[in-house]
């Protein structure tokens, strides 16, 4: 390693430890990309939104199970559930291309897709009429949930063996522990 070249040999001696460190001083520093001013500034608008959005969404909810009605006649129904379908199968789609590809984006529409799925489940039960909520539940139970939790889970195991890769956890270490930015 005397002219500051490391070979694979090298490299597949070192220890985990070491190569994280080998990883940290060779990855390009986020001050080269951003202004560490800009970005703390974006974070900090950023989370200053996601805090008042929740805090503000308490007593919105509070005050909508009190005051909306039982029922209700939907305007715009069709447009509602065919845009609704149109935008999951549009991430349905991307995930497919995405991972006929093995892109990294994958990970985002796969668990985008999980969600929506289950958000489909969920108004499917719960709009249902007396005589299809069998279907729904069936479709639900049998359909959209087991490949939301497919889709979830995937996204979560592809995302947590890249950051292994990385040496940015340990095998074990749960994914809620890995930094934003190393």
């Amino acid at each position: 390693m005397g002219d500051g070249v490391v070979s694979d040999a090298q490299i597949a001696a070192m220890s985990a430890d070491e190569r994280r460190d080998l990883i940290q001083r060779l990855e390009r520093p986020i001050g080269e990309l951003l202004s560490p001013l800009v970005l703390e500034r974006s974070r900090r608008i950023r989370l200053v939104l996601m805090v008042s959005a929740t805090i503000g969404l308490i007593p919105w909810i509070v005050y909508l199970s009190f005051t909306l009605p039982e029922k209700y006649v939907a305007h715009n129904w069709t447009a509602t559930w065919v845009g609704f379908d149109v935008l999951l199968l549009g991430f349905l789609a991307a995930t497919a291309l995405l991972g006929l590809l093995r892109r990294q984006l994958l990970v985002l529409t796969a668990f985008t897709s999980g969600v929506l799925l289950i958000c489909d489940a969920w108004f499917d039960v719960l709009t249902a009429g007396p005589g299809d909520r069998w279907l729904s539940w069936l479709t639900a139970v049998l359909g959209e949930l087991p490949l939301a939790l497919l889709l979830i889970s995937g996204s979560l195991r592809i995302l947590r063996l890249i950051v292994m890769r990385l040496y940015l956890i340990d095998p074990g270490m749960p994914l809620w522990r890995v930094p934003l930015l190393p």
